[in-house]
């Protein structure tokens, strides 16, 4: 089978055509435009039938490229960024271009398995989209908060509040009355900081009820997990993306990060924290695990367990993590099984 290699870019693509045994086929360059992937989907049908297109998982230059590969029949693999240094090396060619970063991406597709395989966008694109512009709105809060309680106390420190009691409505509209019959220039600047916060919170909030109503049909069985909500079950989702994508639960657990890295020193037989992995899942992980030891169940049960039999908090915390992530993965797969036989779209 041919595999064609394409380093994407802003304006154009360069795709780098292989045989089975890695030998350069031949090579073209096309707009990254719609009429510049048809040209490259006719030129790739005029070098062999039997072909797949491999790409740098960078979505945010191969997203287009990729719906319309997917949308004319074509089969796509993603390779990662770090699987093409090992080519470049390889390599006889010297130097960095378009041309050998494309031959790059095709020998490192055709010498690994089980690379993903590129999808249409679907449910967990939005979730993501959604979830990242609620991200950035609650940053540009925080900030304005912090700014907002060192004009407070510059005012009066009577007035000084924690920030979380600024995100309440209630407490807004009690201190923007205030500041209203506040004289000066630094009460004026607070004022229009308190309404500015309000409409930051107003969005946020419009943002999350969007996020839970997209999550609940997808997620059905994920919610029924103590510790998760709508947000963080939306965090999941778009982390993991399509979660049959890994093959059991341990590749799971090492996408996240929670599966620790072996480590052999002579004939023993060592381990030692994985700091790779997703970290957003990672994170969500770890809130779940918190959560759910505040109350008596499994999860303390295990913290407490562990504890006595001398690991330190910290440790049996990462092993809580480990464990929840197979109870999360069976989730997901049972909700994925649950699409597929309700007939809800699933793609990435």
């Amino acid at each position: 089978m041919l595999v064609i290699g394409i380093d994407a870019h802003k304006r154009t693509h360069t795709a780098v055509a292989v045989d089975g045994n890695g030998a350069e086929v031949g090579t073209r360059t096309v707009a990254a435009t719609s009429d510049g992937h048809l040209e490259l989907i006719k030129w790739a049908s005029g070098l062999d039938p039997a072909r797949r297109f491999a790409a740098e998982d960078c979505r945010h230059l191969t997203r287009g490229l990729e719906r319309d590969l997917l949308g004319a029949g074509e089969l796509v693999v993603r390779v990662p960024p770090k699987l093409m240094a090992g080519a470049r090396r390889s390599g006889r060619t010297a130097g960095k271009s378009d041309p050998i970063d494309a031959l790059a991406v095709a020998r490192a597709a055709l010498r690994e398995r089980g690379l993903a395989t590129a999808r249409l966008d679907g449910i967990e694109r939005e979730l993501r989209l959604l979830l990242d512009r609620r991200e950035d709105l609650v940053a540009q809060r925080t900030r304005q908060i912090n700014r907002l309680r060192w004009l407070l106390h510059d005012i009066d420190p009577s007035l000084e509040t924690g920030a979380a009691n600024l995100t309440r409505f209630k407490a807004m509209d009690a201190l923007g009355e205030h500041l209203r019959h506040r004289d000066g220039l630094t009460a004026e600047i607070a004022l229009d900081l308190v309404e500015e916060i309000r409409e930051l919170s107003t969005k946020a909030n419009r943002l999350e009820r969007q996020i839970a109503e997209r999550v609940q049909p997808h997620a059905p069985s994920l919610l029924t997990l103590e510790g998760v909500a709508a947000l963080t079950a939306a965090k999941i989702m778009a982390e993991t993306a399509d979660v049959r994508r890994f093959k059991s639960a341990d590749a799971y657990a090492r996408h996240n990060g929670t599966a620790p890295i072996p480590v052999w020193s002579g004939n023993n037989d060592h381990h030692r924290l994985n700091r790779g992995g997703n970290r957003q899942l990672n994170a969500a992980l770890h809130r779940i695990a918190v959560t759910q030891m505040r109350s008596p169940g499994l999860a303390k049960d295990a913290h407490d367990r562990l504890t006595k039999a001398g690991k330190t908090k910290r440790d049996a915390l990462r092993i809580i993590r480990r464990r929840l992530s197979d109870i999360v993965y069976k989730h997901l797969m049972e909700d994925s099984s649950i699409r597929e036989s309700t007939g809800l779209a699933w793609a990435i």
